[in-house]
């Protein structure tokens, strides 16, 4: 049995309201497709470092005895964010990946310090660092402490320290320096 019919359709007129909430979610539902479509950052496989400050500080060691203490800070970034060490295991490769090269002010010229200074620092080990996600890009601030045993207040030294970073894949960023730094005074180089 065939049934045949006739289907009427009422066409209702849209307001003027109507058409403007509907542009409006169009708009709003585009510009939400445009800025989630946004091109992930690209940057070189190198390390970036710039130095930000060094302070210098009163503070005292474990056992209590007086010493100058200072902080570096530097800004960070690597495109295939592979900064920072694992924790070494026993006979494993590099352990450190900060390394500095300390200035002594001499005469009124920076000169690099003998490799028995004592003020001369070690290496530094970053800890290992990772992002999640398609973006492995690595933006960060560091912040690194050295305390001066053997300084003394009637020195009256004036350093600077230049230092660079090594990434996972041996990738050397670029050599920055510091301020010149005088240890007798606090403050903020």
């Amino acid at each position: 049995m065939n049934i045949f019919g006739v289907v009427f359709v009422h066409k209702q007129s849209i307001t003027m309201k109507m058409m403007r909430a509907i542009r409006c979610l169009l708009i709003i539902f585009i510009a939400a497709i445009y800025g989630s479509c946004t091109k992930i950052q690209q940057l070189p496989p190198e390390p970036h470092i710039e130095y930000k400050d060094f302070s210098v500080f009163d503070t005292t060691d474990i056992l209590g005895n007086y010493c100058k203490g200072g902080k570096l800070k530097f800004y960070f970034e690597d495109g295939d964010g592979n900064v920072g060490l694992e924790p070494p295991e026993a006979t494993e490769g590099d352990t450190t990946n900060l390394f500095f090269t300390l200035f002594r002010k001499i005469d009124g010229e920076m000169k690099q310090a003998d490799n028995d200074d004592p003020m001369r620092p070690s290496s530094y080990r970053i800890p290992y660092m990772e992002r999640e996600g398609q973006n492995k890009i690595l933006k960060g601030t560091i912040y690194i402490t050295f305390i001066y045993l053997f300084y003394e207040v009637d020195d009256n030294d004036t350093i600077r320290y230049d230092f660079y970073l090594k990434d996972r894949a041996d990738n050397l960023s670029n050599t920055v320096s510091t301020n010149e730094i005088p240890l007798s005074f606090n403050g903020i180089y």
